[in-house]
């Protein structure tokens, strides 16, 4: 898809905060997950449940913490973090 992936992920753990060098598409499959953003270095914070989308555009700093188990896809440039 012209230098995007879409992968579908199971996790239980933290990701690491991080900036993508594109666009990320991040949406929950199954289960719940909090993702915590910064916009003009305010932290600020949406739970996600299954069916919800989070879009994070170009230098958003973000990390999602799954609340147990979750299933996400992920629809990123290629070689993003």
């Amino acid at each position: 898809m012209n230098g995007i992936t879409t992968r579908l992920h199971w996790t239980d753990q933290p990701y690491k905060w991080h900036i993508n060098d594109g666009e990320e598409v991040f949406v929950v499959l199954d289960g719940v997950v909090e993702m915590l953003y910064r916009i003009d270095g305010q932290e600020k914070t949406t739970t996600l449940q299954a069916g919800d989308i989070f879009y994070a555009s170009m230098g958003t700093e973000h990390v999602a913490h799954p609340q147990g188990e979750a299933r996400v896809l992920v629809v990123e440039t290629a070689g993003s973090v």
